[in-house]
């Protein structure tokens, strides 16, 4: 039904904003991004990684992961590119 379909949708955008964390955001969540919590999040990430290779520094090959925030973000690159 109609209300089945508005329910199910209202539950998918809870979760998509509100629980999945996005590889474009750098696995924060949309809300966390659009809050301003999402550089406090990705420097604790930062200083953990951090923390961790120097304790063990013969378990990392390289350096640790790039947790910069991205300064766009868009749905369709290719699309807004060519807007």
């Amino acid at each position: 039904t109609l209300e089945q379909a508005r329910e199910w949708m209202l539950g998918f955008v809870h979760w998509y904003n509100e629980q999945h964390r996005h590889s474009a955001l750098n696995y924060v969540t949309p809300t966390q991004r659009h809050n301003g919590e999402a550089a406090r999040i990705l420097e604790r990430r930062r200083a953990t990684y951090e923390r961790a290779r120097d304790a063990h520094p013969e378990r990392w090959s390289g350096p640790i992961r790039d947790f910069g925030l991205p300064e766009t973000v868009t749905l369709n690159p290719e699309t807004a590119a060519s807007c």
